[in-house]
């Protein structure tokens, strides 16, 4: 019998900065622009800031909407983060866009001297966040997530979906204080609509439960969980989800009161370096509280990462689903 291997579509540069969603996913077109013009709506001290890239965060909807209370800053910044430590004193809740790479290794001095260490209530919104553009170190933001959490006064998010990015732009309005958040944009995978789940800053979410695997993840890993959940229920392996938004301040102890139940294996899974991230911080609060499950780490590798387009990385890094499925029945087993 004759038989032929699929051959997969073949990938363009486009597949460089593709959508994270799989093909036929539900998806939410620019969750953020919209989320934040309803919240401008009832809040007039919100103003939209950005560094060039109003169109490649979603703020454009907001300048849109919005045009006098739009600032456009240019490819600077520094002035940028400055410029909104500014607005904050004088009352104003700014919302500052750019990428993930921009806003952390450019603009590292102005977030730790002019915002945290006034406190000023200034909300961060960083595109491209880890592995989710193919176009190399240079727009790669994988370590991110270490060089905010070392911030002192710095809230830190990473949403999974449309929905909860929508749910973190009205809690970030609500909450009095800097905040860095990942930020999903574009055409953005809509999933936690599904579960019994709402945001809310230092909280973890439990989404499904199951035995024999506990995968602990935040942003799109929690997606990713979500489906290999779903593949390895298929082989009678019952994974649970449990959804970390926020990564600082961290709910050890949902984490630890979760990681305290036997004959499980936990995976922590993230879209940044095995250096520095969630990874660490877990691992740190199950140290603290003297629980010592099983762990595995899923997470991006400590180098510079290759360029390419997204479904080839994220098979090369171990971050698919196909990837992280087959590497949790080979720890089992």
């Amino acid at each position: 019998m004759n038989t032929t291997t699929p051959v997969k579509p073949r990938l363009t540069t486009s597949s460089m900065m593709a959508s994270i969603a799989a093909e036929g996913q539900r998806t939410e077109a620019a969750p953020f622009g919209h989320a934040l013009v309803e919240q401008a709506k009832a809040d007039p001290r919100i103003v939209g800031m950005t560094a060039d890239l109003a169109k490649y965060t979603d703020l454009h909807i907001f300048a849109r909407e919005y045009p006098q209370r739009f600032l456009q800053m240019g490819m600077a910044e520094q002035l940028l983060i400055a410029a909104a430590g500014g607005m904050a004193k004088e009352g104003f809740i700014p919302f500052a866009t750019t990428y993930a790479v921009f806003a952390t290794r450019r603009a590292y001095d102005f977030i730790h001297q002019v915002v945290a260490e006034e406190n000023l209530n200034v909300k961060i919104c960083a595109a491209l966040p880890g592995l989710t553009t193919g176009y190399g170190p240079s727009h790669q933001a994988t370590d991110d997530l270490a060089m905010m959490r070392a911030i002192p006064n710095l809230t830190v998010i990473d949403p999974c979906d449309a929905l909860e990015t929508a749910q973190c732009v009205a809690a970030m309005a609500r909450h009095a204080g800097p905040v860095y958040m990942r930020l999903p944009r574009g055409r953005v995978p809509l999933v936690l609509d599904e579960f019994d789940s709402s945001f809310e800053i230092g909280k973890a979410r439990l989404l499904r439960d199951g035995g024999d695997v506990l995968v602990i993840a935040s942003g799109l890993m929690t997606m990713r969980a979500l489906e290999v959940a779903t593949l390895l229920a298929s082989s009678d392996i019952a994974v649970a989800v449990l959804h970390v938004a926020t990564i600082k301040p961290l709910d050890t102890e949902t984490i630890v009161a979760e990681c305290r139940r036997a004959g499980r294996l936990v995976v922590i899974a993230e879209n940044h370096s095995e250096i520095g991230g969630l990874g660490e911080a877990i691992a740190m609060a199950l140290l603290q509280a003297r629980v010592q499950p099983t762990v595995r780490h899923v997470a991006l590798p400590d180098r510079f990462l290759d360029a390419g387009a997204l479904p080839t990385l994220h098979d090369r890094y171990g971050i698919s689903t196909e990837t992280m499925a087959a590497n949790v029945r080979r720890w089992l087993g």
